[in-house]
């Protein structure tokens, strides 16, 4: 595992020494990457042998990859390595299943990471704003490394995302608001409470952790790029980690260089800041108002690091785009009776933009695509029958 040998502002590129705990740049406020000296790591950590970095248990999980993650004991709970199905209806499209991580959503890659080097560096209290899954991710990790969690969530979010939290044994707060409101609490509060923010871009670890489906999608696919990668997005991380590794397989020669995958962003209809930025060729999103929508992970009104997303999606020839939820609740339905996989809502916005996209014509069906359902459908119970008008007889 690589020594962190600095962070680099992702707006700014202010340089920012190692050593201790990040938040945000302080020029600039923009969100810092991680940054390692990859060059020794070419001959010594190769695509040939990464499948040979398990832990005692023989679960390799994303911690296959350590050899570019910081160098810190693991938080683990088994996170990572999770399946690429392949479509029965499309030959050439894959999900990648994060449902099948521990708490059940992609959450757990960034929060097992980011708990890691919180007890790394003796952090004693975190806390975070939450849509829904970021909290029993947090709430579960923070429990096994021994750290307080502090979380706060609209009280609109699935009851399961409430559950675990408190099973879990965090702090929960519901707010009667969006994760916006969550956030500015937080960031109000911080201070006096003592806490460590660990809110989305806000420190730079949780993107280690959620880049690491970038390295599996491509390891997954015999080391090469697909053409295209569809990602529900609220925050964000996900897609901005992908695109880190990108960068840093070809850097260190595990894939052949060539074009990367087209980046597409989905969003709902009812919140898509990120979707009418694109559109408007802004260099950032404006302040949602009234969101609304049952995929609750992509209730984001304004994602910090929305200006790094855009880019990404242009210098990707990807695009940005928004659905109807009943366009989703459409799709997720057509998943589970024809494919065998309930999605979550924010799972389905990403089917049902591949289909869009076909009709388009922007992809084909010779493309080779991955779509990522962030998150188990199982976890939606409640707002998924509500939105399906799906009530258990008396």
């Amino acid at each position: 595992m690589p020594e962190i040998s600095q962070f680099e502002c992702s707006r700014c590129h202010e340089i920012v020494p190692a050593g201790g705990p990040q938040t945000v740049c302080r020029k600039c406020a923009g969100s810092l990457y991680v940054r390692y000296d990859l060059a020794p790591l070419r001959g010594l950590a190769n695509r040939e042998n990464i499948s040979k970095n398990h832990f005692a248990s023989g679960w390799p999980g994303m911690w296959r990859y350590r050899s570019i993650l910081p160098d810190a004991e693991p938080v683990t709970l088994g996170e990572g390595w999770t399946p690429m199905i392949r479509s029965r209806r499309y030959p050439n499209l894959f999900v990648k299943e994060e449902g099948a991580n521990p708490t059940g959503s992609f959450k757990a890659r960034g929060l097992a990471m980011a708990v890691t080097m919180a007890r790394h560096y003796g952090l004693k209290k975190l806390a975070v704003p939450s849509a829904g899954n970021a909290a029993g991710a947090l709430a579960a990790y923070a429990a096994v490394a021994g750290i307080e969690a502090n979380i706060f969530m609209p009280k609109d979010v699935p009851f399961a995302n409430y559950f675990e939290a408190i099973m879990y044994g965090a702090n929960v707060t519901l707010v009667d608001g969006l994760i916006s409101d969550c956030g500015r609490i937080i960031a109000e509060r911080k201070e006096k409470e003592g806490w460590f923010d660990i809110s989305t871009l806000k420190e730079p670890f949780r993107v280690e952790g959620k880049k690491t489906m970038g390295y599996e999608l491509v390891e997954q696919l015999g080391w090469e790029y697909p053409d295209a990668v569809f990602y529900p997005t609220g925050g964000g991380v996900g897609l901005i980690g992908m695109w880190k590794a990108f960068a840093e397989m070809e850097e260190l020669g595990w894939v052949r260089p060539g074009k990367r995958p087209r980046m597409i962003a989905v969003q709902s209809s009812g919140c898509a800041p990120v979707a009418r930025a694109f559109e408007a060729g802004e260099k950032a999103s404006q302040m949602w108002k009234d969101a609304s929508t049952f995929a609750s992970g992509l209730r984001v009104p304004k994602p910090y690091g929305d200006y790094i997303m855009l880019e990404i999606l242009r210098e990707s020839g990807g695009v940005a785009l928004s659905l109807a939820d009943e366009t989703i609740l459409a799709s997720l339905k057509d998943w589970a009776r024809n494919e065998g996989i309930l999605l979550s809502p924010e799972g389905a916005a990403a089917t049902a933009a591949y289909d869009h996209l076909l009709t388009t014509g922007f992809l084909t069906p010779q493309d080779r695509v991955v779509l990522f359902n962030t998150g188990a459908g199982l976890k939606y119970t409640d707002v998924t029958a509500e939105a399906a008008g799906i009530r258990k007889p008396a």
